[in-house]
């Protein structure tokens, strides 16, 4: 049964967490947290609403546009409010929108008669992150230019948005009568002031030379700007205003959003040319999915589209609930953060053995996919974090893949949330668990035979980046080790075909098909085979590092700490990690049963060719090629792939689906970014 004094006290704590962060993003100009979190905190407070309008408050941030105009500009009242947008996050709240507003439109009304509704027709563009403004021309002069404020009245800023060179001080003047009616009486445009991210990047990079802090944001940059006192300063930063309305005091003049976009470039004004008109759902999709891909290469920053009803007439007929019109709705695409609550806290032992907390989360969607858990990291963290059973968390994608809780949103708190406390002993084989002086923040599992630890080691060893034995995955392995037939990672080249046969999970062709994909990997690639023993602290470029200067398995084993750590990329810790995992006599009995069994690493030499010296990121998914394909064929090329974006990273590879975080380390280093298209050309060298 639902409590609904508890769903009224959600929604009120909600109430004053978006308001707390509209008045610093939209007045003061600070982010307290990313626009996608608040997004999804909106989305949360907003279905509480629909399901419950009695606890519709007039003070809710769902009946309003936004903060209230600064002091010290003159206040100007707008000739029509500045509407926001409601948000649709997938396919199923497109279409529930497209039905609503199907059966609003006027002609679709239950009728008699067996004659097909209405059809409705849409406009679509890039929803552009900037400043909202507004800039009225009298006689094709321009007069006025007012801001959003809170979508009644908002603040002149005409001196400085005079000083931005992609605003005419006069619209230009067309030949021919069907726009020269538009440089007659009045002529508002309202649109976005935005600042471009590579000349963001560029005034980041002359701040830090300077000793001075780098800035957050295009979006703030460019509200903080145009809110400056001083025309001067504005005119020193790079911005652009790209028009989304043209508005005339006879509505009729401007019949559909096509042709005002199209009225709006003859008049000298940046409308976006990507601007779609499209018949149809299917048509608003594939839309969709093609900027989700390639919107990352836009000059601006966006998180989604604008989806209109392509009739204007039609759009002010449908008129407006709250703060929004019926005939628009914002697209957005999948959060790369997003709100949900911890639902408990469990203890997960790696292969290594180290007891990593993970929460289990209420599942949420973040960058177009369910997460479910996420990584704590450690006792410490939590600690730090002050994160709690039963908080509400801001969850993101860390590297673009594995999820992790960004804060907790203690706001939310209601005394019910509990505090988390380390186990002392592991939770698979009740081994008492122990910390390292070196490693005084992780917890271990000291059990080599624990069998969490056994496992995750047999299944690493088998996975892609490793030896790669193709079907061999999760399932497999732990059907393997249930049968008896693998205790360690050498067994898997004791299993027989016949063997396979009697479990439930093989037929013929399976079992031939896994023999075989065993078999062929008895001489596996020193890096490979390195890197899948899963010796602490080496990962895939430490392998090859290793296999590139010492060039046999033996050699790495004989190894000292101070060989070792004159390997670029191997500091001492590493270093005593690899002697360590060699001197254990388990791991020397491991080494010799794959010598027995005929499993032998090819020797190498290190690769030198046209990308040698150079080192390579990729974010996002390759059309081309796997991101594992193409790490090799750059290593191939003498080259070396990262997994992070550092001081020494020569190019970022940007594909599809990409996450922020390396795009911003990028552009704050000054790192080369480069499509797949240029990763081919210099593959292809």
């Amino acid at each position: 049964m639902i409590n609904i004094q508890a769903t009224k006290d959600r929604a009120a704590k909600l109430r004053d967490l978006i308001s707390d962060y509209r008045y610093n993003y939209h007045v003061l100009n600070k982010s307290i947290m990313s626009e996608a979190a608040a997004d999804s905190l909106k989305h949360e407070l907003t279905q509480i609403e629909e399901k419950y309008p009695e606890l519709i408050t007039p003070d809710s941030p769902t009946q309003r546009v936004a903060g209230e105009p600064l002091p010290g500009f003159k206040q100007i009242r707008h000739s029509s409010r500045m509407l926001s947008l409601n948000d649709v996050f997938n396919r199923e709240e497109l279409a529930a929108w497209i039905a609503r507003i199907t059966k609003l439109m006027p002609g679709n009304e239950p009728r008699t008669s067996n004659l097909e509704p209405r059809r409705l027709k849409f406009f679509m563009d890039i929803k552009m992150d900037g400043l909202a403004c507004a800039l009225v021309y009298k006689n094709g002069v321009l007069k006025q230019a007012i801001t959003r404020g809170d979508g009644f009245v908002g603040e002149d800023v005409t001196a400085n948005i005079r000083t931005i060179e992609s605003v005419p001080l006069r619209l230009r003047n067309v030949i021919g009568l069907t726009y020269h009616k538009f440089l007659q009486g009045r002529t508002e445009i309202r649109g976005e002031i935005v600042m471009y991210k590579e000349e963001f990047k560029k005034l980041n990079e002359k701040q830090i030379k300077s000793g001075l802090p780098a800035f957050a944001n295009p979006r703030n940059l460019a509200a903080g700007t145009i809110r400056q006192l001083d025309p001067k300063l504005v005119a020193e930063r790079p911005l652009h205003f790209h028009a989304y309305d043209l508005i005339r005091e006879n509505r009729n003049e401007v019949p559909t959003n096509e042709y005002a976009y199209k009225t709006l470039r003859e008049l000298g004004i940046i409308a976006n040319t990507i601007a779609s008109a499209v018949n149809s759902a299917e048509e608003i999709m594939n839309y969709y999915k093609k900027w989700e891909e390639k919107r990352h290469n836009l000059p601006f920053n966006t998180d989604g589209l604008v989806v209109k009803i392509n009739d204007r007439r039609l759009h002010d007929q449908l008129g407006v609930v709250g703060k929004a019109p019926r005939g628009s709705v914002a697209f957005k695409y999948p959060a790369e953060q997003a709100t949900t609550q911890v639902k408990d806290i469990f203890i997960s032992i790696g292969r290594t053995g180290a007891a990593t907390p993970v929460a289990m989360l209420k599942p949420v969607v973040v960058s177009g996919s369910t997460v479910q858990m996420a990584t704590l990291h450690n006792e410490g963290e939590i600690k730090r974090n002050d994160i709690r059973v039963g908080d509400s968390v801001i969850v993101q994608k860390a590297g673009d893949v594995i999820p992790e809780i960004v804060e907790p949103l203690t706001k939310l708190r209601d005394g019910s949330e509990k505090p988390f406390v380390m186990p002392t002993h592991c939770p698979d084989c009740d081994t008492k668990l122990a910390k390292s002086k070196k490693e005084e923040a992780i917890w271990r599992c000291p059990n080599n035979a624990c069998p969490s630890r056994s496992w995750k080691q047999i299944q690493h060893f088998a996975s892609k980046a490793a030896l790669d034995i193709e079907g061999l995955g999760e399932k497999n392995v732990m059907a393997l080790i249930n049968a008896g037939l693998i205790k360690d990672q050498a067994d898997i080249f004791r299993v027989k075909k016949e063997d396979l046969l009697g479990l439930e999970r093989f037929a013929e062709i399976s079992a031939s098909k896994l023999v075989s994909a065993i078999g062929a990997k008895k001489r596996p690639t020193l890096p490979r085979f390195i890197y899948g023993l899963g010796i602490r602290q080496v990962g895939e470029q430490t392998a090859i590092d290793l296999a590139n200067n010492f060039h046999s398995l033996v050699r790495i084993a004989q190894a000292t700490i101070e060989e070792l750590s004159q390997v670029a990329g191997v500091g001492e810790v590493v270093a005593e990690s690899i002697v360590e995992w060699f001197a254990r006599p388990s791991h020397k009995r491991l080494l010799d049963k794959f010598k027995k069994l005929g499993v032998n690493p090819k020797e190498v030499h290190r690769t030198t060719g046209p990308l040698t010296g150079k080192n390579f990121v990729i974010t996002g998914s390759l059309e081309s090629m796997s991101r594992e394909e193409a790490a090799e064929r750059i290593r191939a090329l003498g080259g070396t792939f990262q997994s992070s974006v550092g001081k020494e990273t020569d190019y970022l590879v940007v594909g599809a689906k990409v996450g922020e975080a390396k795009l911003v380390q990028a552009r704050t280093l000054g790192t080369k970014q480069i499509d797949e298209k240029k990763l081919l050309e210099l593959l292809d060298k």
